[in-house]
């Protein structure tokens, strides 16, 4: 399979505007709000991609990859593999366009994520994290029928995610730095592509968990890293088991660094976020915040990307109480 792959290229600023126009209708053009924490700390304005009919960013790439769909891709239905986000997206885009949807889903992904995705039609595969990991390498999982979606190896779901950049730039052109969460890395190459095209000052920043950082180990090795130590955790929309050499080709020429970011800090700021401006976000949406709050990126503006909000209440809750 791996042979027929189209070869890793930029996306371009063009492909990321039309698919804006494309997707105007299916998305949410989200706000961008100020977190108040006082002088002492850097200026923070959040990305709220939790506000998507999904609760996450992931419907921006999803409805791109499918309104271009040729009509007999449709005819056959489509597929993806998800840990809950991307799944969604997909299962709503497809949804939304009248076409099939199947879903290999990890299977330790929040209920609420499994739910969510049978009620908006998709057909679910549940798998352990490592099958799904394995089925996104090649490419194919037995069972699964249809067009593949791959969820960010994909030119098109990239532009799609490039749609958030615009967006950003337009309301906050004096952005100084920018954290997105790396999970597979299709969210920081598409807002980074197109932040980089109309501002490359900006700066770029991926966020990963201790726990699942082979971003950052590959980016202090130079080369696509396999990361050992991975571990489970409440941030299951981030951090990945390894580095796919195609996506870090996509990632090195457009981002800046990379901040790994403790299970305590990202715990403290989804607290924040409750707190301050009454968001409740999933780990992986904590991630920017927490890398933000570092002060790594710097004093700001710093826009940090809440990439979703897909968590269970009882779960969101212990985390913030402790």
């Amino acid at each position: 399979m791996s042979l027929m792959l189209e070869a890793v290229r930029p996306i371009k600023l063009s492909e990321i505007q039309e698919a804006h126009e494309r997707i105007g209708q299916t998305i949410a053009r989200t706000p961008l709000v100020r977190l108040e924490l006082g002088p002492e700390f850097p200026d923070i304005r959040l990305k709220l991609e939790n506000l998507q009919p999904i609760n996450a960013y992931k419907l921006r790439g999803a409805a791109n990859a499918v309104a271009m769909l040729s009509e007999e891709e449709r005819k056959r239905g489509v597929w993806t593999i998800s840990a809950g986000n991307a799944g969604q997206g997909v299962a709503y885009a497809a949804r939304s366009a009248g076409v099939a949807c199947s879903v290999v889903a990890v299977e330790t992904a929040p209920q609420s994520k499994l739910e969510r995705m049978k009620a908006l039609g998709a057909k679910v595969i549940p798998v352990p994290y490592a099958i799904a990991w394995k089925a996104l390498d090649e490419r194919s999982f037995p069972g699964a029928e249809g067009t593949f979606i791959h969820p960010f190896d994909d030119d098109n779901f990239i532009a799609g995610h490039g749609t958030m950049g615009l967006e950003i730039l337009e309301d906050a052109p004096d952005t100084a730095a920018v954290i997105a969460s790396i999970g597979g890395g299709g969210l920081i190459t598409g807002v980074g592509s197109a932040i980089k095209t109309l501002k490359p000052d900006i700066k770029v920043f991926g966020a990963e968990p201790e726990t699942a950082a082979p971003a950052a180990l590959s980016f202090e090795r130079g080369s696509p890293q396999v990361f050992t130590n991975w571990k489970a955790s409440f941030v299951d929309g981030a951090g990945g088991q390894s580095m796919f050499p195609r996506m870090w080709e996509r990632m090195k020429a457009v981002v800046d660094g990379y901040l790994v970011v403790t299970l305590e800090e990202t715990k403290n700021a989804m607290r924040l976020m409750a707190e301050k401006a009454r968001i409740i976000s999933e780990g992986a949406g904590a991630l920017p915040l927490a890398a933000a709050l570092s002060g790594k990126a710097g004093k700001g503006p710093i826009v940090a990307i809440v990439s979703g909000g897909n968590i269970d209440l009882n779960k969101f809750c212990e985390l913030i109480a402790q």
